[in-house]
């Protein structure tokens, strides 16, 4: 299905979670952050690129591999994304909701 995002057409599924990650851009995520309330920060950003990474690696994501990743604490990435944080974060990244998520 096609949704406008950032004046782009996007492709996403029924949850909003785009299909296709080339059609991701910054612009992209920071007005998919806006639709969760979310103001992006440097740290934000880091967050992202570092699920982005993962996710181009064939990496499965989870709560508990962030937690471990080095980069972010479980408290901290919570604090980033308050509700719901990996469902919301991997959408703002541009990427598949993660098998570990409801």
């Amino acid at each position: 299905m096609e949704k406008t995002i950032a004046g782009k057409s996007i492709t996403v599924n029924e949850e909003g979670y785009l299909t296709d990650f080339s059609q991701w851009d910054k612009t992209v995520g920071e007005t998919l952050a806006a639709e969760a309330e979310i103001t992006l920060t440097p740290r934000h950003w880091e967050v992202i690129k570092y699920l982005q990474d993962e996710h181009k690696n064939q990496v499965a994501l989870s709560i508990r591999r962030i937690g471990k990743s080095g980069l972010v604490d479980i408290k901290e990435f919570y604090q980033l994304f308050p509700v719901a944080p990996l469902k919301t974060a991997t959408k703002i990244a541009g990427i598949p909701k993660p098998a570990s998520c409801i």
